[in-house]
């Protein structure tokens, strides 16, 4: 996709580095104070205009001229080698959208999540059972990070955990920035949609008291949902309902360990647990780059600037959520951070539906690892550990630990 309407003056090549770990390039932080609305040329499709602080991003995030349908299924600029698919949740039109994100609201509601705080609970120290059991030094990622959100997805949902290496391969291709060819993720993609058809099947001939089943009765009972979204609904909620998650928890525990002093004062003040997870939700972040592009669908100004109908647009909530305009001592963690604003979760239509969940499990974990672990510390440098890399997420490998 081309810009004509692009405007004179300097153009970024984005992203800005190649780095994998929390730290982020320091030209989010220039951007932001001379340039906080900048042309980029992307990795694929061309150039696009680059959002940067928060008060620009927020506003983009709710303004539904800037339209991730519109860029479905179209070459524009983008991070990602993928184009939006305009079947998938995110590149659908507005209303089959809104529609749909009521149905999984549902599921991830206050009043639900808060029902499941005991049975997160118990899996986290069946895990940590294991995981002491086992001795140290142990890997945080295998043994509580990942196989946490994994268990309760699979449980809201009814899916056997048994079959988890199945959605688990199908995540790591759709994740997958170009470490899979187009072939590998079609291939996974396929045997992925097999399962949850033959899946559905079975839930539909004998239902139980799980999402799934509920999702069903749903499509059966006519609230409009069609068979196709069905099964998009259920592989989205298995793929986004622990992976994300599970990065996050790794990232969260890594920011505590690599200052000892903040797991310290964690274990000491236990009641801070909640507004030390926002703040790391704010600081660690979480995609690789600049999420899904925007189409312009007619001229915006924003942040001083015209954006022009059919003109493509990223943002990075990760520099958001450092804009110094609105976080004082923003590269700071601090744990205790009264006025925390952030917008991990995204802003506007495409807020996270899953983000309660989310917090329940880190504030879950969190609580847990402080209270029976107090020893906890980093088995290996902080600077030796492996990041995933050519992936959309930011994430550890393994994060070796002892106590």
């Amino acid at each position: 996709m081309t810009c004509p309407h692009a405007v004179a003056g300097s153009v970024r090549t984005y992203p800005f580095g190649d780095r994998v770990d929390l730290h982020l390039d320091a030209a989010y932080a220039e951007l932001r104070a001379t340039e906080p609305v900048v042309r980029v040329a992307m990795p694929y499709g061309g150039q696009a205009w680059l959002l940067t602080r928060h008060a620009d991003i927020k506003k983009a995030a709710a303004d539904p001229r800037f339209s991730m349908h519109a860029a479905a299924d179209r070459d524009v600029p983008r991070a990602a080698p993928r184009a939006l698919d305009s079947a998938g949740l995110m590149g659908m039109p507005a209303a089959d959208h809104a529609r749909l994100r009521r149905l999984v609201s549902r599921a991830f509601t206050a009043r639900r999540v808060a029902a499941l705080r005991p049975r997160i609970a118990e899996i986290t120290h069946a895990l940590l059972d294991d995981l002491v059991a086992g001795g140290g030094p142990a890997d945080l990622v295998d043994k509580l990070a990942l196989p946490l959100p994994t268990a309760v997805i699979c449980e809201m949902l009814g899916i056997p955990h048994a079959d988890r290496h199945i959605f688990r391969t199908f995540t790591e291709a759709l994740m997958s920035a170009s470490r899979y060819t187009e072939e590998q993720v079609a291939a996974a993609a396929e045997e992925y949609a097999d399962y949850l058809r033959g899946y559905v099947a079975q839930r539909r001939a004998r239902p139980a008291g799980d999402l799934l089943s509920a999702l069903i009765e749903a499509h059966d009972e006519g609230e409009q949902l069609s068979e196709n979204e069905l099964l998009m609904l259920t592989g989205g909620m298995l793929i986004g309902g622990h992976e994300t998650t599970a990065g996050q928890l790794a990232s969260h525990v890594l920011v505590l360990l690599e200052d000892r002093t903040r797991y310290e004062r964690l274990c000491a003040h236990p009641d801070l647990v909640p507004r030390a997870v926002e703040e790391l939700l704010r600081i660690v972040p979480l995609w690789s780059s600049v999420g899904p592009s925007r189409v312009a669908t007619e001229d915006v100004e924003i942040g001083g600037v015209t954006i022009r109908a059919g003109d493509a647009v990223v943002y990075s909530l990760a520099s958001a959520n450092r804009d110094e305009n609105v976080f004082t001592h923003a590269d700071t963690v601090l744990l205790d951070r009264e006025s925390n604003p952030h917008i991990a979760f995204g802003q506007g239509p495409h807020y996270c539906p899953g983000a309660p969940l989310a917090r329940a499990e880190l504030q879950t974990a969190l609580t847990a690892l402080t209270s029976r672990l107090p020893g906890l510390r980093l088995a290996v440098p902080a600077d030796t550990l492996t990041w995933h890399r050519d992936m959309l997420v930011r994430s550890l490998v393994t994060l070796p630990v002892t106590w």
